[in-house]
């Protein structure tokens, strides 16, 4: 049970991290030097895991495991980051641009659950939606 839910923790306690370490980075520095110290320091700490994580294998075995879908998501990724800072920059509140941005981004994600993944939408889903769409009317409003 502790490993359903202790991912979503993480994803919940870094992207809490994210949103505060994303609106104090200063005004005055470079956007884009910015994200490259931040991959910079991610690459370094992704290495130092890889590097307790091999066992039995080698890099080049894992590297051959790796798809077009690991490219595209660091495109998304310099996206998801920049279009943050530059958001929080812009004057978003650090409170409502994640918030908004999240339900958002959930509800366009559920007809692509559907068509590319076979996911099912559940009367109680739909209900939620519903109410999430509503709250993103009342907050905008």
């Amino acid at each position: 049970m502790v490993y359903y839910y202790l991912p979503i923790v993480l994803t919940i306690v870094a992207n809490v991290f994210y949103h505060i370490f994303q609106k104090s980075i200063p005004e005055a520095a470079n956007p884009m030097l910015s994200l490259i110290i931040t991959y910079l320091t991610a690459t370094l700490l992704s290495v130092l895991i890889l590097l307790f994580g091999f066992k039995d294998t080698s890099i080049i075995a894992e590297i051959r495991k790796v798809n077009w879908a690991s490219y595209a998501l660091g495109v998304a990724i310099i996206g998801l980051e920049l279009g943050f800072l530059l958001a929080y920059r812009a004057g978003w509140n650090v409170s409502l641009g994640a918030l908004i941005s999240n339900i958002a981004v959930s509800v366009l994600l559920i007809p692509i659950g559907i068509a590319l993944f076979k996911e099912t939408l559940t009367m109680q889903s739909f209900l939620g939606i519903v109410l999430c769409v509503s709250g993103l009317i009342l907050i905008n409003k």
